[in-house]
């Protein structure tokens, strides 16, 4: 039984790139207000890549469960200089599911990963490309030029993340690495490959390997509505990289427990000492107290930790698939006529791969 994967077949060279194509995934969620400029701009970039490297493009809009009139938008969006996909998920399962459904219709070569808020410029994919095409980089992934705008907690409590993903890993997840970011198709075919459901698509991106280059680049402004990634949504994300992709916290809790242990050894001897040199006894209800809150208190933490851990085997044991597609529709840009003979309902339709 072979353990590993040979996706060297699928290495691409100026020559043979254009004609595999890219697939651009954009997952969006209530995005209506938006859309349809994003859209525009994308075509445009597809008439441009066309123009410089005879690249074909297509786009794939997955619809995470908007409670908006996005699908409807996205079902009028036109064919014009490159595919559009619509795939139409039956509820909100979260980005990294949208993105693994955006990455399992993808039909072109490679692929590359962007928001719908408009924050990630369409004007910045032609350099992620050329990285790809002229300079042969399989994982061309961009990361914030700064954090200086951000509260000094906000930025702190991010590099302490990056810092405790990144403790005893042989794979380092770049620090404010993001989802956009270009895999080239033999990049985009070893991500297909990692079975896990509870995903964390920084750090996997980083772990598969191949050559992989950084760019920087500033956000720009969202041009409608507000981001819908609160603080607790954000420390709910940052637990669940930490436990899909680091055992750093069931290192830090057993560290945690050999100095609680070391510390209640040395406690003691200081009892015993002072025993048997003034013949005091130290009183027993506050110490026993302190003793029983910290102990059970740290239990607790180490509990919780498991318990996180654990959770993970369940859900992977379970198996369920990480995303239902409700509708799914088509339209190629070489084509006169509308869609609708090529759109379907497929409610069964899953990506337990």
């Amino acid at each position: 039984m072979t353990l590993g994967s040979d996706v060297s077949g699928l290495s691409t060279t100026a020559a043979s790139a254009a004609a595999r194509g890219l697939s651009i995934v954009v997952p969006v969620y209530n995005e209506a207000a938006g859309l349809a400029l994003l859209h525009e701009r994308l075509i445009g970039l597809a008439r441009t890549l066309r123009q410089r490297y005879g690249l074909a493009s297509e786009v794939v809009y997955v619809d995470d469960g908007s409670a908006d009139t996005t699908l409807s938008i996205a079902r009028t969006l036109k064919a014009d200089a490159l595919d559009v996909q619509v795939v139409s998920l039956s509820r909100n399962f979260g980005k990294e599911a949208a993105l693994m459904a955006g990455l399992d219709h993808a039909r072109r070569g490679a692929v590359l990963f962007m928001d719908g808020d408009g924050q990630h410029p369409p004007t910045l994919v032609e350099k992620l490309v050329g990285h790809w095409i002229d300079d042969g980089y399989d994982v061309v992934y961009t990361a914030k030029a700064h954090r200086d705008n951000e509260p000094f907690l906000r930025r702190l409590a991010v590099h302490g993340f990056y810092a405790l993903i990144n403790y005893g890993a042989r794979q380092k997840i770049p620090e404010d690495a993001g989802d956009f970011r270009l895999l080239s198709p033999r990049a985009a075919a070893a991500l297909k490959q990692l079975p896990e459901r509870n995903r964390f698509f920084k750090g996997l991106a980083s772990w598969i390997g191949f050559r992989q280059i950084r760019v920087d680049y500033e956000p720009a402004p969202r041009a409608h509505g507000v981001t819908t990634f609160s603080a607790g949504r954000l420390v709910g994300l940052s637990i669940e990289g930490l436990t899909s992709f680091s055992v750093a916290p069931l290192r830090f809790a057993s560290l945690f427990g050999v100095l609680l242990a070391v510390g209640a050894f040395l406690f003691g001897l200081t009892i015993l000492w002072e025993v048997l040199t003034t013949g005091k006894q130290v009183p027993g209800y506050p110490s026993l107290v302190i003793g029983l809150m910290t102990i059970g208190g740290v239990q607790l933490i180490m509990i919780g930790i498991v318990g996180e851990y654990i959770g993970k085997i369940l859900s992977e044991l379970k198996a369920r698939p990480i995303y239902f597609v409700a509708e799914h529709s088509e339209k190629h840009a070489d084509e006169t006529t509308t869609a609708s003979a090529s759109e379907r309902t497929s409610p069964e339709r899953t990506a337990a791969e």
